[in-house]
């Protein structure tokens, strides 16, 4: 396993600058980064996952401030993220414009999410936002370890950070651009919980 130290995360930054590929790990599962700023990085993210371009990707930030700059935010959706986050919570949310389209796949909405993993904020705080997709093939089966993602993806990824074996369930998403909340996905936070978080449920 790798300590956390700013070598790894400079050369992590130095990777999405160049418009490269990282897996770096999450509070749930690893997860492949690129800048969503860059679009041919973002296509990248697409092309070796094999994913559909009409699939939206979620998105990493490392602080509350982070999801106002992208999304469309009220007081009663603060308050859920301050409950939740950081940790295994994907939030939908009516994007700003700022965000590239690629990203949501022309969808005017955005799924942000803060994981509770030192690396992943540390990566974010110190470059930007980037993608927070599984570090998969579309549709096969999340691999646990960098050595299995690594016979997966081989040199498609310029830099993959070890933090041992990651296997979690993938983060719960809600959907909360209407007054009534949506579970889209139920993951490492269970429905019950949801629902004992958020009072307007």
């Amino acid at each position: 396993m790798i300590s956390v130290s700013m070598d790894i995360i400079k050369k992590a930054v130095s990777a999405l600058k160049n418009g490269e590929l990282i897996v770096y790990p999450t509070d749930t599962l690893y997860g492949i980064g690129a800048d969503i700023f860059n679009e041919e990085a973002v296509k990248k993210v697409f092309e070796v996952k094999k994913r559909p371009f009409s699939e939206p990707l979620s998105v990493a930030v490392s602080s509350y401030r982070d999801i106002e700059k992208l999304a469309y935010v009220n007081d009663e959706i603060m308050k859920v993220v301050k409950k939740f986050l950081p940790g295994p919570l994907t939030l939908v949310l009516r994007k700003k414009e700022t965000v590239p389209d690629i990203v949501t796949a022309g969808e005017d909405s955005i799924a942000i999410r803060i994981p509770n993993n030192e690396i992943a904020l540390k990566i974010v705080s110190n470059f930007g936002f980037i993608t927070a997709t599984s570090a998969n093939i579309h549709n096969k089966p999340v691999p646990f370890t960098i050595d299995e993602i690594r016979r997966v993806f081989e040199d498609k990824i310029k830099l993959y950070i070890d933090h041992g074996k990651l296997c979690g369930r993938p983060s719960t998403i809600i959907d909360l651009r209407d007054k009534e909340v949506k579970i889209l996905r139920e993951g490492s936070i269970n429905l019950q919980k949801i629902k004992k978080g958020i009072r307007w449920l």
